[in-house]
């Protein structure tokens, strides 16, 4: 089992907390294994099993419990003294108005709560309001490069790991699998329950090929501007006929679901989000693999869109940048932090050097720059670092390179 550390070191500090501690992200990415991780690291500081209930309300054995009161009434059975008591409830978004119970243990009674929730408006609404200013939230994704690495035993990853990864993606249960043609199957139905669970039935979404074509649109298009006409051509192409409105609902309801991250772009020199042209990447590329036939291994789109993911889980909220002719791959802002990464597979010449550096060098702030490639020789120039992705992805890792 792989220790998801990267998480557990940023949730340690609210163990104690009455805070409420929500973890969100797309079906199976591990957060159930997380939990039990959490769970494990209070049992080995003293806490008593008796004192920590569970719930995984994906479990047959909890499938009768999809009310705030049926919740309510299990919970107290099991409360049966004055102590503190920690509260795990997976996949919360299964009970009817859960919001309501949650916050009466927290206003009630001495506890810690940890929630998860594979959809991404788990903290709109209802839950909103009932627990502003109570909870703090953390986005779990699918295995990282370096956590593909740890749970494959690779001590010294070479390139052919990262293009196995870029292909396949990190979605824990693949690496349980035998081979290509089962890691495909769980793939496929995984997205198929996501389809049908996250999107067809929370939503009310009745086009499921609407849904099929425009997530195909998406990995054909990889790391490409995102625009109703665009979209609206490629619907022309198959026959169909979409308004904008609609697309932009459902793909709403793509993003909800976790199966997509959308990355806004940000005016560098103005300071200010943009609210047009928007870019889309996967949350697990694999998803990508086994849902478009015809898929095409783009490897600069797909390394871009493994930088993103990774940013991401380091907690960088990431943008994609405009300058005033052109673009920068992305803008990641941390707290007063900000970088600026420009990705490419290979750097084949200079005229691909000269596009990647000449980007950042138009960029008049001081803030880091880096260029992302496979690249093993260093191209770094004129302030700019340039980082090999392998090195990139696997920094202040042990057994990395």
């Amino acid at each position: 089992m792989v220790r998801r550390e990267r998480y557990l070191e940023r949730i340690r500090p609210f163990y104690e907390s009455e805070l409420i501690k929500v973890l969100i992200g797309i079906r199976r990415c591990g957060k159930s294994v997380l939990l039990r991780q959490i769970m494990n690291e209070m049992k080995e500081k003293g806490i008593s099993e008796s004192q920590i209930i569970y719930l995984n309300f994906e479990d047959f054995q909890f499938s009768g419990i999809r009310s705030a009161q049926a919740l309510y009434d299990y919970v107290v059975e099991r409360r049966v003294n004055e102590e503190k008591y920690y509260l795990f409830f997976d996949e919360i978004q299964m009970v009817s108005e859960f919001e309501l119970v949650i916050n009466s243990f927290r206003a009630t009674w001495d506890v810690s709560i940890f929630i998860t929730g594979s959809n991404g408006k788990l903290l709109s609404g209802e839950l909103a309001t009932y627990l502003s200013g109570r909870y703090v939230s953390f986005k779990i994704a699918p295995f990282s490069f370096q956590e593909y690495c740890e749970i494959k035993e690779i001590r010294r990853p070479q390139d052919e790991d990262l293009v196995e990864y870029l292909t396949w993606g990190g979605m824990p249960q693949r690496f349980h699998l035998q081979n290509e043609a089962e890691t495909a199957t769980m793939l496929r139905d995984l997205y198929n329950s996501i389809v049908l669970k996250d999107i067809v039935q929370r939503t009310g979404a009745k086009d499921v090929d609407l849904l099929n074509r425009i997530f195909e649109y998406i990995t054909q298009t990889p790391s490409q501007m995102f625009s109703a006409k665009g979209i609206s051509k490629y619907f022309e192409s198959v026959n169909r006929k979409v308004g904008s409105e609609t697309l932009y609902n459902y793909l709403d309801h793509m993003i909800t679901s976790l199966i997509v991250t959308k990355a806004q772009r940000y005016d560098i020199r103005g300071k200010q989000l943009l609210t047009t042209l928007d870019k889309y990447y996967l949350t697990d590329l694999g998803l990508g693999r086994i849902h478009n036939s015809g898929f095409k291994l783009e490897m600069g789109a797909l390394l871009e869109n493994v930088v993103f993911n990774e940013l991401s889980q380091r907690g960088y909220d990431v943008f994609v940048g405009k300058l005033t002719k052109g673009e920068i791959d992305f803008v990641a802002v941390k707290g007063q932090e900000k970088e600026y990464y420009q990705v490419a597979y290979y750097l084949y010449d200079q005229t691909v050097v000269d596009r990647e550096f000449g980007a950042l060098l138009k960029i008049e702030d001081n803030y880091p720059k880096y260029v992302i490639s496979m690249d093993k020789m260093n191209f770094s120039q004129e302030g700019i670092i340039h980082k090999n992705a392998i090195a990139f992805l696997t920094e202040g890792w042990e057994a990395g390179c």
